[in-house]
């Protein structure tokens, strides 16, 4: 009797012994297998709807990875309490460097259009994995600075569902449309109460001199480039509401529509008609509040908007097909931070100075351009011949004819720095104020009213500084 109990004790605890190793087994396989998913270089990233913690693990891990490219920032908060996070891509990710453009991706505005926030994780991995291994990502992050916010709308994703065309998860946790909620230069909407998303957004174009930016939406598949409103003014031509830098822009739409694998078909979705991938935002409709005109008006940055999916929440199957189908249009598009001219502006005593009027013939705008905190300028033209005024107080205008090459090919914008003479006041002048510029602080209160100071001012310099000329 005591050899078989012994026996079936023995036997027992065999089986407890190969159910708890089968058990740590599989624990430790299913660890293998979750941290192998999150490894950037080896495995790569999974196609899936990362939530909000999943998207912070992986930037965070992205940026212990390749600390010497990336760093990683929060611009805010969300109305939950999410932080907004932003990972920069370059080889001096951590601050400005003179004559390196600052460019920007920013995705999931609509918190349940979802396929931006998955690209643009997609492109951090592909940009950090391939750094100096291939010439055209080494090139890129070399010659520009890149700002990647996956998701500007957090709380919206979290509570959206997985459906094509509805609008849950649309709007941020207080009911807003976020892309509606910004100032506006052509209506006075200065009493809308500014949600913290977009008050984030609003910082950052204060603390970072943007040069190109883009905005990833879904629900149709075209590009789309500003103005979205207009005051029905001399902008409205053809039943579009044109910049005075429309032919920059037209370009940068069919820029990303024509290395898009389908969007330059102009039909890609049911019931759609874009000639050539691209339209004008107030010819398809207009809309008030929009974050790309703010970012061109009040920032001095081109930003356009990307809508690359007919369906706003698609199966975790499709993900890979709309990467391949993108890939090479985020990767065009962001070379063209580099079309133009840029430089910096220096006063009499070889000194670099901000807010110098950077006036280029026939593109007078709404908010005149300006130098920035570190005295420099980037305006983004295509190839030709362009005469460029430059006005600072107590200096004289100084006037050049610059000819445009094609910067993208080169990956540097033409290059020309100006170096101001001191004015000899008149009596007449010596009567005026001393400063005829306001900060170079974006004002995200009474912007309607700054505009127009703004361009007073502008405009009073400019005549000051061509009479004394005369």
């Amino acid at each position: 009797m005591r050899v078989t109990s012994h026996t079936a004790q023995h036997q027992h605890s065999n089986r407890r012994y190969q159910t708890f190793t089968q058990g740590a087994s599989m624990i430790v396989l299913m660890l293998y297998l979750f941290l192998w998913s999150w490894l950037p270089s080896a495995h790569g990233l999974i196609f899936k709807y990362h939530n909000s913690l999943e998207m912070e693990q992986y930037l965070k891990g992205i940026n212990s990875t390749y600390p010497s490219i990336t760093h990683l920032h929060s611009i805010g908060r969300s109305v939950e309490g999410r932080e907004l996070w932003v990972l920069i891509l370059g080889h001096h990710p951590r601050e400005h460097r003179r004559g390196i453009p600052e460019f920007k991706y920013v995705g999931n505005m609509h918190g349940n259009e979802v396929v931006g926030r998955v690209l643009l994780l997609q492109l951090i991995e592909y940009l950090t994995s391939r750094y100096l291994t291939d010439p055209l990502v080494t090139r890129l992050l070399n010659s520009s600075r890149v700002h990647i916010l996956p998701s500007m709308n957090p709380d919206g994703f979290e509570s959206s569902t997985r459906d094509c065309m509805n609008i849950v998860g649309r709007y941020n946790k207080n009911g807003v449309d976020l892309n509606r909620n910004f100032p506006d230069a052509f209506e006075v909407n200065n009493n809308q109460q500014r949600q913290k998303e977009v008050e984030a957004i609003m910082n950052w174009l204060n603390t970072e001199t943007f040069v190109l930016s883009a905005n990833l939406h879904g629900g149709a598949v075209v590009a789309s480039y500003p103005y979205d409103n207009s005051k029905r003014g001399s902008e409205l031509q053809e039943g579009m509401s044109v910049t005075p830098d429309n032919d920059v822009f037209i370009h940068l739409a069919k820029t990303y529509s024509f290395n898009h694998t389908d969007m330059y078909k102009g039909n890609t979705c049911f019931g759609s008609n874009f000639p050539n991938g691209f339209t004008n935002g107030y010819q398809w409709y207009s809309l008030a509040g929009g974050m790309q005109d703010y970012n061109y008006v009040w920032a001095q940055c081109f930003e356009i908007t990307l809508e690359i999916s007919c369906c706003k929440y698609p199966q975790e199957s499709e993900l890979p097909a709309l990467w391949e189908a993108n890939k090479p249009a985020l990767l065009a598009y962001m070379k063209q931070v580099h079309l133009g001219v840029k430089g910096v502006v220096m006063d009499s005593n070889g000194n670099l100075v901000q807010n110098a009027i950077i006036e280029v013939a026939g593109r007078s705008n709404l908010n005149p351009f300006k130098t920035d905190r570190n005295g420099e300028y980037y305006k983004l033209l295509l190839p030709g011949t362009y005469t460029f005024t430059v006005i600072y107080p107590g200096h004289k205008a100084s006037t050049e004819t610059i000819s445009v090459l094609y910067g993208p090919d080169t990956f540097s914008a033409v290059t020309q720095n100006f170096l101001l003479q001191k004015l000899d006041y008149s009596p007449l002048i010596t009567q005026l104020p001393v400063s005829t510029t306001t900060s170079v602080k974006i004002n995200p209160g009474n912007n309607s009213a700054s505009l127009l100071a703004n361009t007073v001012t502008a405009l009073t310099a400019l005549v000051i500084q061509r009479l004394l000329r005369s």
